[in-house]
């Protein structure tokens, strides 16, 4: 391993980046404490810096946000009622047939613990 470890780089390119996911893979199972697993901690950052850069995730859709809370935390459309608004309003929102208001996002961030970046993103009405 130490041989490898004389070899770490920076990642620039696609392939780089394929051949560092590949060594990844390959010490997933080592020791943290050993000195496969110290290369393997600053690989993955090299990765995560390279991703950052040329691969970023855009923020998810407000309504898929809300919808994943709801169905992580096992809430139901009634439990949305207080930071939406009436049955049908909460339907009307996660349908796409309302947006979201400013009052709505405030409620849904303090109630859902949603970040409002993710609620103040645009999103498709129907």
């Amino acid at each position: 391993m130490e041989m490898m470890i004389n070899h770490l780089r920076p990642i620039r390119s696609e392939a780089d980046y394929d051949i560092a996911l590949k060594q990844i893979e390959n010490l997933w199972h080592v020791a943290d404490d050993s000195p496969e697993g110290e290369y393997l901690e600053i690989l993955v950052t090299l990765v995560q810096a390279y991703e950052a850069a040329h691969h970023p995730i855009p923020p998810p859709d407000p309504i898929e946000a809300i919808l994943h809370e709801m169905e992580s935390r096992g809430l139901t459309r009634k439990d949305l009622e207080p930071s939406i608004g009436s049955r049908a309003r909460v339907s009307e929102v996660l349908n796409r047939k309302r947006p979201l208001t400013l009052l709505m996002i405030r409620k849904l961030q303090r109630n859902l613990k949603i970040t409002a970046d993710v609620l103040v993103q645009p999103y498709q009405l129907a």
